[in-house]
């Protein structure tokens, strides 16, 4: 094809913020710009106790973003060219919402940046791609299912792995854009202490949700910015 879209191990929908301060406050922090696939430069943060590559280590390879439709291996019979077009309509009859903001939260073991306010709008719009695009998943393998230790889902979570292809989407779906790995309670609070100050002025007042993107996973394991859809319903 030509168009930099295909030979991807899998693909996925997220929610990656619009070319500007947050969204380059993000790549730098990870230390990996989904949008141009190359690596960036970690800022100097001051109060930290571990380096910012350990701490950013597990979500670097996925970019900065907020999951939408989780990641997957095209089912057999489909291709790249019909999913983006599937989803290219499926964002130009979807509205784009916006949130009251964002905020910074401890999430279990790790910091994300979660809505503040109602998120209903933004689940129920993740549900709508979830289900739509479903027909373009293949199922899961054994190993698959296995690293999702379902043995330690809830029953619901459990059911939705098996149906949906991930155990935290629909009721269970939680929007959050990851900013580290799994910390200790100390290092994950000096990590929040020394986050907060630089995140406040990008993250105070309403967040637009006028897009989402196609991203896919190069055989390194790194996931690339592949295509912005505008939300145009």
């Amino acid at each position: 094809m030509g168009w930099g879209m295909e030979n991807y191990k899998r693909y996925a929908i997220y929610l990656a913020p619009e070319p500007g301060p947050l969204a380059d406050f993000g790549a730098a922090w990870l230390g990996w710009d989904a949008a141009t696939g190359t690596g960036v430069p970690h800022p100097d943060v001051a109060g930290l106790t571990l380096p910012i590559d350990r701490i950013t280590a597990t979500p670097r390879k996925y970019g900065f973003h907020g999951t939408i439709k989780p990641p997957f291996r095209l089912a057999e019979g489909q291709d790249i060219a019909a999913l983006h077009a599937a989803a290219t309509e499926l964002a130009r009859n979807t509205a784009p919402i916006t949130l009251d903001g964002l905020v910074l939260s401890r999430l279990g073991r790790f910091l994300a940046l979660t809505p503040a306010g109602d998120a209903a709008p933004l689940a129920a719009l993740a549900a709508t791609f979830v289900q739509e695009l479903d027909g373009f998943r293949a199922p899961l393998s054994d190993a698959e299912i296995a690293k999702r230790n379902p043995a330690r889902l809830s029953p619901a979570q459990r059911a939705l792995l098996d149906r949906w292809g991930y155990p935290y989407v629909l009721d269970e779906f939680r929007f959050h854009l990851t900013l580290t790995g799994p910390l200790d309670h100390a290092d994950a609070a000096a990590t929040e202490i020394a986050l907060a100050p630089l995140l406040q002025p990008l993250i105070t007042g309403p967040f637009a949700v006028n897009s989402l993107c196609l991203f896919g996973e190069a055989a390194d394991g790194r996931f690339h910015n592949l295509h912005r859809y505008t939300l145009s319903g």
